[in-house]
């Protein structure tokens, strides 16, 4: 295994590793900015309450895209799984 072969593979993992994160991360930060503004408007600093509207989005984004996540994943993986044979012809 050469070293363009671990930095591609390690491109590829975090390339996918952000396509997956984004929507779950945004929707949480919109949450939790939105959760923030009324809080301050309304001088309410509770720390929990943010929680249970962040648990519901999360739990929607991922209702909602968990399909097309699975779907990247498993081209993922099986794009990984093709490229052993090469890599362990190469490393020899």
């Amino acid at each position: 295994m050469t070293d363009t072969a671990v930095l591609e593979i390690a491109l590829r993992t975090m390339i996918i590793t952000a396509k997956l994160a984004t929507p779950i991360l945004a929707v949480s930060l919109a949450i939790g900015v939105g959760v923030s503004l009324i809080q301050t408007v309304t001088q309410v600093q509770e720390f929990t309450l943010t929680f249970v509207p962040k648990i519901a989005g999360v739990g929607i984004v991922v209702l909602i895209t968990g399909r097309w996540m699975l779907q990247e994943l498993v081209v993922f993986t099986h794009q990984m799984f093709s490229l052993v044979p090469q890599l362990v012809g190469s490393g020899g």
